[in-house]
């Protein structure tokens, strides 16, 4: 499993291009939503986020040192597709 590395203290954002992987040929995002897992006093919170016709953003704050994090994107495309990819932290101090 890969993961990427977020400080406690840090505001981050992280993004996921749908359009070059995973959107069909007119397809466009509709809908986005983020979600973290596990959903935990002190953990990694979502404090916002965006998205356009072909990627997502979030941004992220908090957590725990020592512990690992799934930020989970789940869309909805214009012609009613669903779909989740996640993005995994390893929250250190750095």
């Amino acid at each position: 499993m890969s993961f990427l590395l977020k400080d406690p203290v840090a505001v981050l954002d992280y993004s996921i291009d749908w359009g070059s992987q995973y959107l069909t040929d007119g397809d466009l995002l509709a809908e986005s939503e983020w979600t973290v897992e596990p959903d935990e006093p002190d953990g990694v919170a979502v404090v916002g986020s965006d998205f356009d016709a072909a990627s997502t953003t979030v941004k992220a704050a908090g957590g725990s040192p020592g512990k690992l994090y799934k930020l989970v994107n789940r869309v909805t495309t214009a012609m009613g597709r669903t779909d989740e990819r996640s993005i995994v932290l390893r929250v250190e101090n750095r």
